[in-house]
């Protein structure tokens, strides 16, 4: 063998060794595959109508000192701060959804949200696959007769959960720490499924992602397809009273993935 040839041989493998490292260098930075849970300890999930009639409204949280049962609640239920100026007037109201956000994470909620979520890509947020389930008896207005009407409509002794699943996140953007977009999915009710969109704001916070969503559904949509019963029950789908019927999730994720953030 020459001395070209030996030098031609050494070159190739040179080169390959640098392919090589070079490969397993970028690796790392490749786009990672997260997985997060619901910490159903710090979550929660909420409706509300418009127009409410500062009434109609519930949380599977009560106890979250930043919510208030409305007018006709029963004794024990928070009744600390303004009552709405528009009391049981007919005025929709779709800026102050909720109308009683939370404004510290505190643990001690009812344990009825749980989920997870799966994020294949967290550089450009693809991949993203998700769960989100709520027990529907644990919503509630602060009023008993109002929860007791509820929980038939919703049939939830055969239906008992609310489930929601993600398909995909559209349209995120950064600003500063907090993330803004939209997530598509499917909302089932009574085996019912609905397509929706929901917004969401996602930050840090209580040692997790916070994530803030939220969707609204016509209320004739809610009549006719999700929740038939308030028909039969004669309630203000059928006089036209209600409009909007929103709902939403107040969300901790905690990280199932070593050394994410």
């Amino acid at each position: 063998m020459t001395l070209r040839s030996l030098s031609r041989r050494w070159l190739r493998r040179r080169t390959l060794a640098a392919a090589i490292l070079g490969l397993i260098t970028t690796v790392p930075n490749a786009p990672a595959q997260m997985r997060w849970t619901v910490d159903p300890k710090t979550s929660l999930a909420w409706w509300q109508m418009s127009p409410h009639l500062n009434h109609l409204w519930a949380t599977t949280c009560p106890g979250e000192p930043s919510w208030r049962a409305g007018e006709g609640r029963n004794g024990g239920f928070n009744s600390y701060g303004a009552l709405s100026r528009t009391g049981y007037g007919n005025v929709d109201d779709t800026v102050h959804v909720p109308l009683y956000p939370r404004q510290r994470v505190h643990r001690g909620c009812v344990e009825a949200v749980r989920g997870e979520v799966v994020v294949a890509d967290t550089m450009n947020w693809r991949g993203v696959r998700g769960t989100v389930d709520v027990q529907g008896d644990a919503l509630v207005t602060g009023e008993t007769m109002r929860d007791v009407a509820m929980h038939q409509a919703m049939e939830t002794a055969g239906f008992p959960e609310i489930h929601f699943t993600l398909d995909s996140l559209v349209g995120m953007t950064k600003q500063a720490d907090t993330l803004r977009g939209s997530a598509v999915g499917t909302l089932t009710v009574r085996g019912v499924h609905m397509p929706i969109t929901a917004a969401l704001k996602v930050f840090s916070d209580a040692g997790g992602l916070r994530v803030l969503a939220k969707w609204r559904i016509p209320a004739p949509t809610l009549q006719l397809e999700l929740v038939p019963k308030l028909h039969y029950m004669a309630l203000g789908v059928n006089t036209l009273i209600w409009h909007d019927f929103f709902m939403g999730a107040d969300l901790v994720l905690r990280s199932e993935t070593p050394g994410a953030n």
